[in-house]
């Protein structure tokens, strides 16, 4: 299907009625196509909900009635078009409302719509205070009002600081009562009190985190009293968030999307979350966000980074400020980046560049007006036989003021020949007057801009004219349209949308625009303007000078390429891209969900332990029944990991539970066995080093499992090339176990780290291992070699022979529990007890299973074949049989119970596998920490 770029919307007739109306989805033009795959893709979602977007845009911008003439015009495409959702996946995103009129023949095809709490520092209006209670407001102006409220998609509502101090109830209810009254409830006050936005907004937002989101390093007679104050200003940043959010948690219905908006509401989304995780949230970001180096500065980086990520989906200008924020997520919180956002404990947070435009049909009809071509006709007569240059800034620090004018001084000086025929205006709008530093900048822009006029200047025209005020509306458009180069040199600048100003008002003259790399808008305007580096004031004056020879042509195809662009990518657009992503990120998180194991139920699983009568308790060690570790390598925690600690409030817990004579505890670990001697030797349990190779209760002597077969002659070459790596990778070890070799780079330098297992990997598998039986298991951050037989399941079989002879078993076994942080290679010892299931069925899906287990264990071997049998563990033992002489070669002298018993009598429901700390796994449930071990292996030792 296509849609003509030419706004036409046309209601659709009578042969397209019976196609709306599928599923209940309006406007919904893929409904008929076949073979839907089960699962779109992203990108898929995405287009399918531009689509509709665009749809229901036209449709809600019809009139009721439309000549017969033109109901035929719109005719969709169905052989042509693409079949990509399945629609109840889309409910989330898009709903619909249809009714009929009162002839009961007409259906209103509009799209219901879906409300957006916009919540700002700021509202869009400004409050002004007439006695005691009576408020006068006017609207702001400002790029996030212009692209909010030309969104006519979204049921909009704002919430924000009124921009002034009502200590008062009766002024509060008064200011509330006047935004209710004029803005029909549409914007929302919060009320802070005079201290907390001194603090917050004057102290953290405006001295900490603007100037260090910007590069800008604070003045070094002020970093002492900031570092005193500190705290005490993050302490009124906490509090400003968490007033915001008692205000949104007032208004909020389900459904509704909450849009959190820049540096002021950092910590807004994680109170959000806190209190309603199901809550769709997004946040974002307009200013630049600074390189990880730079943001590991603030004392509170891992407060707020970890406060963002609660949001669902984390929006910035451009890519760069994007890929920064990850890289901080994954330096200084250790967490792992993916092309989607970043991952933390198994929640994704999605990370995307959206950058943002103007509204510029206002501006273009804007020039049609009279008010404009007055304006227009007095500057062209003001100017005329010279060339206007043009720049619009706040008097701030980051705009580059003082380096634009000094490089306009440089053009002068080695172009002579321009001195009377170029004129460069600027506007400084006055910002901040009350700060030192800027009333120094506004001191030190007038001293260069007298020294300049009074050298080039006459008594009749001088180069350079600014102001410092701001210019309304109209003659802001004019003033862009009479100009014939615009100069824009941030230092450094979130967006600048004065450049896409300037280019919406060159329809007629097509000037040239000279734009900051430092710039978010370079990344859009980039191939049409002319981009400097504003700390090269030779380079700027050479491109002032190459600016105004352009020659025409060049000129037109240049400001042709950024016309398109701020036309087509315009602040609405923005706003539906961004809440439209928001939305399906949702609906993707939810298919996610259905893919996690649910967390384990631990009352239930007490309960049933409670009840049975031979357990067997299979715990792993590493991450899940040790002490947290630092992943940033702080408070010694490199080497705590090198030697493993079991937590010290699981030892009790853990005694009771060995001592217990109807409960088996085996730990389960790929450590050596000296690390687990170190450990457990005071504990009367089974332990299994080297993923089970090894294997003794504390009161025997070490055994191995391992194969006959097993070959370790490719040890010495793999040792060789771990021994390099090591080398070449600061803070990365390696570990020789007696039939593996692991080498870990957790804490050396993510990006470094993850190119030296990249270029490892690649010179094992076409070296040492080309031809050897070997595994290669690629952790987080390890990479390990191990054999093929050596995995958990595989020697889980040959363990439970031991288990039993050792302990003369009386009873089977009908409660087993699982728990650990295993690698993915070794998940498959979760299903080992199961029920034989097909592969596909999800584990969340098996604690429903009513099958009873009964293996039969008479050697380990016969367990292992049974298990691998691919009928069902009853039919197994139906009509599994075995001939005297394969029954003699397969058993060994351990005959595990009297002949004939079983080793497991266990039902589904006494079966718990858990994994710990993971997103995804084979297992039933899931842990979210070795917290919530402590507290499970508790519980069960008080229920014995």
């Amino acid at each position: 299907m296509s849609i003509s770029s030419q706004e036409i919307c046309i209601l659709p007739n009578k042969n397209n009625l019976a196609l709306l109306q599928t599923n209940g989805m309006p406007g919904n033009l893929f409904n008929n196509c076949s073979n839907l795959p089960a699962t779109p893709t992203r990108l898929e979602r995405l287009l399918r909900e531009r689509e509709l977007r665009k749809y229901s845009k036209c449709l809600n911008d019809c009139e009721a009635e439309l000549p017969s003439s033109t109901q035929d015009c719109f005719s969709p495409d169905l052989e042509t078009s693409t079949c990509w959702f399945n629609d109840e996946e889309l409910l989330e995103t898009v709903s619909a409302s249809r009714s009929l009129n009162d002839d009961g023949e007409r259906l209103d095809f509009r799209t219901s719509k879906q409300r957006l709490l916009v919540v700002a520092n700021r509202l869009p209006v400004s409050a002004v205070r007439h006695g005691e209670d009576s408020w006068q407001l006017e609207m702001s102006v400002g790029g996030l009002v212009t692209a909010l409220l030309g969104v006519k998609e979204f049921d909009t509502r704002w919430i924000g600081w009124a921009g002034v101090n009502v200590p008062d109830e009766i002024g509060q209810k008064a200011l509330a009562k006047a935004l209710d009254e004029k803005l029909m409830q549409r914007c929302i006050p919060v009320f802070l009190d005079e201290e907390v936005v001194h603090q917050y907004y004057n102290g953290y937002c405006n001295n900490i985190l603007w100037p260090l989101f910007h590069y800008i390093g604070l003045p070094q007679e002020d970093r002492l009293a900031t570092t005193r104050s500190f705290q005490s200003q993050f302490d009124a940043y906490k509090k400003a968030n968490q007033l915001f959010a008692d205000v949104v948690n007032e208004h909020y219905e389900e459904g509704d999307v909450v849009w959190c908006h820049d540096y002021h509401l950092m910590f807004l989304p994680k109170c959000l979350k806190e209190r309603n995780s199901k809550m769709k949230v997004g946040w974002f970001l307009h200013t630049p966000f600074p390189s990880s180096e730079i943001h590991r500065m603030l004392p509170s980086r891992l407060e707020l980074l970890r406060s963002v990520l609660a949001a669902d989906l984390v929006g910035f200008h451009t890519y760069d400020y994007a890929r920064h924020f990850v890289s901080a997520c994954t330096r200084i919180l250790g967490l792992e980046g993916t092309p989607e956002g970043v991952e933390d404990q198994g929640k994704l947070t999605r990370i995307a560049a959206f950058p943002v435009g103007i509204d510029s049909e206002r501006f273009i009809k804007a020039l049609e007006l009279p008010e404009v071509q007055d304006h227009m006709k007095v500057l062209k007569q003001r100017f005329a036989g010279r060339k206007v240059m043009l720049g619009v800034d706040r008097l701030d620090m980051i705009k580059g003021i003082p380096q634009k004018i000094l490089a306009f001084e440089k053009f002068l000086e080695e172009n002579p020949n321009w001195r009377n025929k170029v004129v460069l205006l600027q506007i400084a709008v006055p910002t901040r007057t009350d700060v030192p530093e800027y009333q120094k900048l506004t001191s030190q822009v007038h001293e260069i801009v007298g020294r300049i006029n009074g050298r080039f200047g006459s008594l009749t025209a001088v180069p350079i004219h600014h102001l410092d005020r701001s210019l309304d509306f109209h003659e802001l458009c004019a003033l862009y349209a009479v100009t014939d180069v615009a100069l824009v040199t941030s230092l450094r600048d979130g967006m600048n949308l004065v450049s896409y100003e300037y280019v919406a008002c060159q329809e007629s003259k097509k000037g040239v625009l000279i734009l900051s790399e430092f710039a978010g808008a370079a990344q859009s305007l980039g191939a049409g303007a002319i981009l400097v580096n504003p700390w090269n004031v030779t380079e700027v004056a050479s491109s002032i000078g190459y600016a105004l020879n352009m020659p025409a042509d060049e000129r037109e195809k240049r400001h042709h390429h950024n016309f398109k662009h701020v036309i087509s990518h315009t602040a609405q657009e923005w706003a539906s891209t961004f809440v439209s992503e928001l939305n399906v990120t949702i609906v993707e998180a939810q298919l996610r969900t259905r893919q996690i194991p649910p967390p384990l139920p631990i009352e239930v699983a007490v309960d049933r332990y409670s009840c049975s009568n031979n357990c067997l308790l299979i715990l792993g060690f590493n991450a899940t029944l040790t002490e947290p570790v630092d992943t940033l390598g702080r408070k010694d925690s490199q080497i705590n990991e090198w030697q493993p600690k079991l937590r010290p409030d699981l030892r009790e817990p853990l005694r009771k539970l060995c001592d217990d004579p109807k409960t088996t505890v085996l730990v389960l670990s790929g450590s050596a066995r000296n690390v687990l001697d170190d450990n457990f030797s005071d504990y009367n349990l089974w332990l299994a080093a080297e993923n089970g190779m090894f294997l003794r209760v504390t009161t025997g002597d070490w055994m191995t499992t391992m194969p006959e077969n097993l070959s370790m002659e490719w040890v010495d070459s793999v040792k060789n090339v771990f021994e390099y790596f090591t080398d070449r990778t600061p803070r990365s070890q390696f570990e020789v176990r007696e039939t593996s070799l692991i080498w870990n780079y957790k804490y050396s330098d993510v990006e470094f780290g993850r190119l030296q297992a990249r270029d490892l990997l690649q010179h094992l598998w076409t070296g040492p291992i080309s031809n050897a039986s070997l595994d290669v298991v690629q952790g987080r951050r390890s990479v390990e070699v191990r054999s093929v037989a050596v995995t958990k399941s595989a020697a889980i079989d040959r363990i439970l022979g031991e288990i039993v002879h050792n302990k003369g078993m009386k009873e089977p076994i009908d409660y087993v529990l699982c728990i650990g942080h295993f690698l993915t290679k070794d998940e498959d010892i979760y299903t080992f007890f199961e029920p034989e299931l097909p592969s596909e069925v999800p584990a969340s899906v098996r604690p429903q299973v009513p099958t009873q287990v009964r293996t039969s264990i008479v050697g380990s071997r016969a367990a292992l074949l049974m298990k691998q049998n691919s009928t069902s563990a009853v039919e197994q033992n139906k009509s599994y049989a075995i001939d005297g002489d394969t029954l003699h070669s397969m058993v060994t002298d351990r005959i595990s119970l009297q002949e004939g018993s079983s080793v497991l009598d266990l039902q589904a429901n006494d079966y718990f596998s858990c994994s710990v700390a993971r997103k995804r796994s084979n297992s039933r449930y899931r842990l979210q920490s070795s917290d919530e071990v402590v507290t499970l292996l508790r519980e069960l030792a008080d229920h014995r």
